[in-house]
């Protein structure tokens, strides 16, 4: 279905304030009681999921854009591919680290143009820090303070963060290290000859660190679905990342029949350093 060319900039306005106002409903949550129940594939599902999804999906509904949400119907392919644009939302990503109450949980936001991510909102509601990227005006993170939930009255810092004087850091999942990450660190090391600095993150907030320039890599080499990595992948490709697959060095694709990524590679491009 062929749809109007979509005002980016009020789209990345809206995303924003969808995903704070869900921001601010999962952090009611957070406090005052988590409930957890289990979806088909045994993964686990909490109140807060669902509480954000609805209020994603109110924000962004009016757009007639179609809506792929993790927590939602996800249709048949024969339904989207005929789309030329696509939200694609993960209303909570980091589930494991939500109940486990570590703060590296994050809303996930993005909007797909064919089958490549042009808009991209990441927000990180009990660190305070927002990340809003786009094709059009490129990375932007905002830091947050003491509860606050506006980021009209607060200077963004351009993406990326001007370099600093740190070894080659590479950025690892906290729940879903496997043989390839440590064999990928291990390769690093020998080249580097020791000098890598390995940091653990959750979420979507590993493929933002390396879009703010706080780390170099954040190889994946296992499972992660679209709505995983799409808003991310949006930050860091407007910010000089590149996030490709691990065996061809292409970008990954979305909206594709198969949702489920292959494995990937998120690497910095705009310096000497990799």
């Amino acid at each position: 279905m062929t749809q109007i060319k979509p005002d980016i900039r009020d789209l990345t306005g809206l995303a924003t304030n969808a995903a704070m106002q869900a921001g601010e409903a999962i952090m009611e949550i957070y406090r005052s009681g988590i409930t957890v129940s289990s979806k088909e594939d045994e993964s686990p599902l909490t109140n807060a999921d669902r509480a954000s999804h609805q209020i994603i999906v109110k924000a962004l509904r009016p757009t007639g854009i179609y809506i792929l949400s993790e927590e939602g119907d996800h249709g048949t392919y024969s339904e989207r591919s005929g789309e030329d644009y696509l939200w694609v939302i993960d209303p909570l990503d980091g589930t494991k680290e939500f109940i486990n109450k570590n703060g590296e949980f994050t809303v996930n936001i993005a909007l797909i143009e064919g089958n490549c991510p042009v808009l991209g909102v990441v927000y990180a509601p009990d660190k305070g820090v927002l990340y809003a990227a786009n094709k059009q005006d490129g990375a932007y993170k905002w830091e947050l303070e003491n509860g606050n939930h506006s980021i009209k009255s607060i200077a963004p810092k351009k993406l990326p963060l001007d370099p600093v004087n740190r070894p080659l850091t590479i950025v690892a999942s906290r729940s879903h290290q496997n043989p390839d990450t440590v064999e990928f660190i291990q390769k690093m090391e020998a080249q580097k000859k020791g000098t890598v600095k390995v940091i653990s993150a959750g979420s979507s907030l590993k493929l933002c660190l390396v879009a703010e320039n706080s780390a170099d890599y954040y190889p994946r080499p296992a499972p992660t679905m679209e709505w995983d990595t799409a808003a991310g992948d949006a930050v860091c490709r407007f910010s000089g990342c590149a996030v490709v697959n691990w065996d061809t060095g292409v970008p990954l694709t979305y909206n594709k029949e198969n949702l489920t990524n292959p494995k990937f590679l998120v690497k910095r491009t705009d310096g000497e350093r990799i």
